[in-house]
């Protein structure tokens, strides 16, 4: 069998470290664990939590980023964390358990609901958030997820990395609105939901 190397990276937010499998993770979309309740629906993030130091775990397309407790240090924990991402991929364990009575699937979160008269707006801020925006979050071990517009505000969720990173909002305001107010003019405001 061969030997599988799980590659590390830093993230804007020194609670968060980046691993990457190198192979793909989640076929569609991405998830994001905030509690170990949460985790109990993926063998994985479930295993993650059960370290004890483990505040949260999003699953990227071809990534794992996993978020530290405050005041625990990276040194003794990523070793733990790299074992059990081996043990995983190694044996091609799933990632999620099959839905069973008792057991149930979080709900989608809410959108804001749109103005059918701000449609061509929205597909506009949409398409830029999904070519532009989500595809640099990810490189940060994050996902940024479009909620809503209202009268000029973009309402966008963050998850993994970005969720609690110093830097988001420095991101949230010099990166992404004034990516959006350039390309759609009528957006004036970014905030996070």
């Amino acid at each position: 069998m061969a030997r599988m190397l799980i590659e590390t990276e830093a993230t804007p937010n020194p609670a968060t470290l980046k691993f990457l499998p190198g192979r793909t993770v989640m076929d569609t979309g991405t998830r994001d664990f905030a509690t170990p309740e949460e985790a109990e629906a993926s063998p994985l993030a479930e295993a993650l939590f059960a370290l004890g130091d483990v505040t949260g775990v999003f699953l990227g397309r071809d990534f794992v980023s996993v978020t530290a407790a405050p005041g625990v240090d990276w040194t003794g924990l990523k070793p733990d964390v790299l074992a059990i991402l081996l043990d995983h991929f190694s044996a091609n364990m799933p990632l999620f358990r099959e839905a069973r009575a008792g057991f149930s699937v979080p709900a989608a979160e809410e959108e804001i609901a749109d103005d059918p008269a701000d449609a061509d707006i929205v597909a506009q801020i949409r398409e830029l958030i999904d070519t532009r925006v989500r595809p640099a979050v990810a490189n940060d071990g994050g996902d940024i997820v479009y909620r809503g517009f209202d009268k000029g505000k973009v309402f966008l969720r963050m998850h993994g990395a970005c969720a609690g990173c110093p830097s988001s909002t420095a991101t949230l305001k010099n990166g992404i609105e004034q990516l959006l107010k350039y390309y759609v003019p009528e957006v004036t405001e970014v905030r996070a939901v």
